[in-house]
């Protein structure tokens, strides 16, 4: 049986997960319009028009792209581009 100094640690910890859970929902801090860009990137990933990231990656590995594994993914298309 838990003594009474251990349940509230327990309750601390519990408060304390739950407060870094909270603040790590960034999205919903965001501005509307970017939370719309956003959407509208995921979207055309989605459908095929736009490679993922991933798909960004193979393609910087084949190519041999310095400095990739740093970049985004806005970074890694213009580089890319760049290259071929």
């Amino acid at each position: 049986m838990a003594t009474a100094r251990q349940r509230e640690a327990a309750k601390r910890n519990v408060k304390k997960a739950q407060s870094g859970a909270r603040k790590k929902q960034t999205l919903k801090n965001l501005s509307s319009s970017t939370r719309t860009a956003l959407g509208k990137e995921a979207n055309a990933v989605r459908r095929g028009d736009e490679p993922t990231r991933d798909e960004l990656m193979k393609q910087a590995r084949r190519l041999n792209i310095e400095g990739r594994s740093k970049m985004g993914k806005a970074e890694l298309k213009r580089a890319v581009a760049r290259a071929k």
